[in-house]
């Protein structure tokens, strides 16, 4: 159990849009600024890299082939210079970095993942989760994932777990993760989720539900929470409305995500952005999570495991398993 203190960062920031090598750039310096102010762990919002695909929301997917080969190759392969980049700053500041990307597939030129990749102060990936379900929209951008990322890394900091997006809805996602005693759940967000135009009235409030949604974990889990939102900027802004005036008015009163942080009550404490981009920080004690699990351990007394079985797997998924290979193993 650990009963020290971990001071974690919050990255509410903006990508440079659409730009893997410029945006790589940013997270190097954030990591830089939040471990010389003492964080042990910073954190990047959902699809930092290169961006979130909002397009996918706003026009028909006939209408955006450019931007998504665009989206592609700026995606990275989790093995690329890119990743080690940011694995070498990890290692040279000695601080945890949490960061979500667009991942590209070594087995096709336009397959892409929905990922995020945890990695430790030695520089070393300690967790490479895909999204399991790209959610809505999403779907015309991003291939499902699988459960090989449902682990909980156990640091010197804390137990560390994670999901993307709207896989905090999933019961059994976070089940899983609650069952390997974690204690840091970081919930991932985009910048701003459209789901219809505000002249029609209905917009879905994804403001309100990720406060809900990282309320519930926590309280149900007895975790501290790391909520981390995507930022846009005016640079992402223009692009966008430069390609079709008419989305200004979605994407001007489509509410902006916030990030904040949540204690293991459920509760939300310390800094908050929503409206302009920065780092926040917060000390997180740890052992503020053991006295909630005398009212409610649903991973244990508080659970009925003869009634309930839940099996998760956990195999990567391949496109293809090579057997009998002898000389040539080039193709």
């Amino acid at each position: 159990m650990h009963n020290t203190v971990t001071k974690v960062a919050v990255a509410h920031v903006a990508p440079v849009f659409l730009d893997k090598k410029a945006t790589v750039a940013k997270a190097l310096g954030l990591i830089q600024e939040a471990a010389q102010k003492g964080a042990q762990l910073i954190v990047f919002p959902e699809s930092f890299i290169p961006g979130f695909p909002i397009w996918a929301a706003l026009w028909s997917p006939m209408e955006n082939h450019d931007l998504f080969q665009r989206f592609v190759e700026n995606s990275l392969l989790c093995d690329g210079p890119e990743v080690a980049a940011i694995a070498a700053q990890a290692k040279k500041f000695n601080i945890f970095v949490s960061f979500g990307l667009s991942e590209a597939s070594h087995a096709s030129v336009g397959c892409i993942w929905n990922s995020n990749i945890l990695i430790s102060d030695q520089g070393e990936t300690l967790i490479h989760h895909r999204k399991l379900v790209p959610t809505f929209f999403e779907k015309l951008i991003w291939a499902p994932g699988d459960g090989a990322g449902l682990k909980v890394a156990r640091t010197r900091i804390g137990n560390i777990g994670g999901l993307i997006c709207g896989e905090n809805t999933n019961p059994l996602a976070r089940y899983a993760l609650m069952a390997q005693k974690e204690q840091i759940h970081i919930s991932s967000w985009p910048p701003i989720w459209p789901t219809r135009n505000p002249a029609e009235g209905g917009n879905y409030n994804n403001l309100q539900a990720n406060r809900i949604r990282a309320s519930a974990h926590s309280f149900e889990s007895k975790s501290f929470g790391i909520v981390c939102a995507g930022f846009m900027d005016k640079p992402m802004f223009d692009f966008l409305v430069k390609r079709d005036r008419s989305v200004a008015n979605v994407l001007e009163k489509t509410p902006g995500a916030e990030s904040f942080f949540v204690n293991p009550t459920g509760t939300q404490f310390g800094d908050t952005l929503q409206t302009e981009e920065g780092l926040i920080y917060a000390e997180l004690d740890l052992s503020q999570c053991i006295e909630p699990k005398q009212f409610h351990d649903v991973v244990g007394y508080y659970n009925r495991f003869d009634v309930f079985d839940l099996k998760v797997n956990r195999k990567r998924i391949e496109p293809i398993t090579w057997v009998n290979l002898t000389d040539d193993t080039s193709n």
